[in-house]
């Protein structure tokens, strides 16, 4: 159950040189993996979001691969359009990909990926999750953490709310497939990608993405941020089949979450108190978790 997948991380590079991301973006670095997964018979539907930016001006694109920007709440429903457009012209193998932000994706799009999820649309919906609006000024989102500083929750108005669960929302909908990831771990992220591209149905990832801007780090602290969220079980690495078989794919030894808030300016506010009821519901959000792994395979829980 635990552990890290043996696997060669394909060599063909989709992703050019040039993009216009900020330094240590981890949605570039993500875009690059799940480009090596899926392959050069690919078409990328993004929505409005900071890869609307990072992509470069029309009509140059740093992706190898065709390229649709579309409506900011649209990218599952276009996705979908997509996919039975190839399918009139013959090609029902090429993997259309959905490629969103949190915002697009937890907030404005989520009534189109509901749609597209009902219908079980043939698409791969892959959640880049930075927890706030990054591309348009670090407001919050249905992402952002609970006492998360952003923009529109400054100094002691920080974010009051918890975040959404989107993962549960998923499962609900009965989709083939659903997975967390990180870019700390990026053996697992691709074994998800193939694996998705593997099944036909909705197919949803929500990996987490640390901004440096956002979450007031350096650059060079991204991936150190993103192995810390799975360590301290605040961001969990596990799969869902079919809505209902939950199964961890990293259960590495756990960290206090110390160690992750204290990394980001954006929790800087925060006193004792505070972290401790971050560290209770983490408990909570993790002991929910380890019941849903048993109710689907009967194993022991992890403590």
């Amino acid at each position: 159950m635990g552990g890290t997948h043996e696997m060669r991380i394909p060599e063909e590079e989709l992703l050019k040189p040039g993009h216009l991301a900020c330094q240590g973006c981890a949605a570039s670095l993500a875009m690059r993996l799940a480009l090596k997964a899926l392959g050069s018979d690919t078409v990328v539907v993004i929505p409005a979001c900071c890869w609307s930016i990072i992509a470069g001006p029309f009509p140059y694109a740093a992706v190898s691969v065709p390229v649709l920007h579309m409506a900011f709440e649209t990218a599952a429903c276009s996705a979908a359009a997509v996919k039975a457009a190839l399918e009139m012209r013959g090609k029902p193998d090429t993997t259309v990909l959905a490629w969103a932000g949190d915002g697009g994706t937890f907030d404005i799009g989520l009534q189109s990926l509901s749609g597209a999820a009902e219908r079980n649309a043939d698409i791969i919906y892959i959640c880049y999750d930075n927890e706030a609006y990054m591309n348009t000024g670090i407001q919050r989102s249905s992402a952002t953490p609970w006492g998360a500083w952003t923009t529109t929750t400054p100094g002691a108005e920080f974010k009051r709310e918890n975040k959404k669960d989107i993962m549960r929302i998923m499962a609900a909908h009965g989709i083939p497939y659903a997975a967390t990831a990180s870019v700390a771990h990026p053996e697992d992220f691709i074994a998800k990608v193939q694996h998705a591209k593997s099944i036909r149905g909705t197919k949803f990832i929500h990996l987490l993405s640390p901004c440096p801007p956002g979450w007031k780090i350096a650059s060079d602290k991204t991936i150190k941020l993103a192995r810390l969220a799975t360590e301290c079980r605040i961001f969990p690495l596990y799969e869902i089949r079919d809505g209902e078989e939950y199964r961890l794919t990293m259960d590495p030894p756990v960290r206090p979450i110390t160690e992750y808030l204290s990394e980001q300016g954006r929790f800087k506010h925060l006193g004792n108190e505070a972290i401790a009821g971050i560290q209770h519901a983490v408990n909570e959000r993790w002991a929910f978790l380890q019941r849903s792994i048993v109710a689907a395979s009967g194993s022991t829980p992890s403590s």
